[in-house]
């Protein structure tokens, strides 16, 4: 294991690396299933009470209510990009699923 690099994790040295850390490929793909489920749960759920949500409790108009879910939806779009791009150019996809998934 000593030759293998950190980062980028490609083809069979991600599983090798997987293996030697005690994880299996299957575990891992199951935890990223799980946490894209609780993912898009907390975005359907939290999208459908969000203009009520900041209409009546914040007391923002219609339009400017209608704004931020707008403003929010897209930015819950374009964050999957740029941890694509540094996962993909910095981390590699294992290292920054974890993290994020942690947080």
């Amino acid at each position: 294991m000593e030759g293998l690099p950190l980062y980028p994790w490609y083809g069979n040295e991600c599983c090798e690396r997987l293996a030697y850390y005690g994880m299996s490929t299957n575990l891992v793909n199951y935890l990223h299933i799980m946490n894209e489920c609780c993912e898009r749960l907390a975005y359907y759920g939290m999208s459908t009470n969000l203009v009520n949500y900041l209409q009546i409790r914040l007391n923002q108009g219609n339009v400017t209510a209608s704004n931020n879910v707008t403003n929010w939806s897209g930015t819950c779009y374009i964050t999957p990009l740029i941890g694509a791009f540094l996962a993909d150019a910095y981390f590699g996809t294992y290292w920054i699923i974890s993290i994020v998934s942690i947080v």
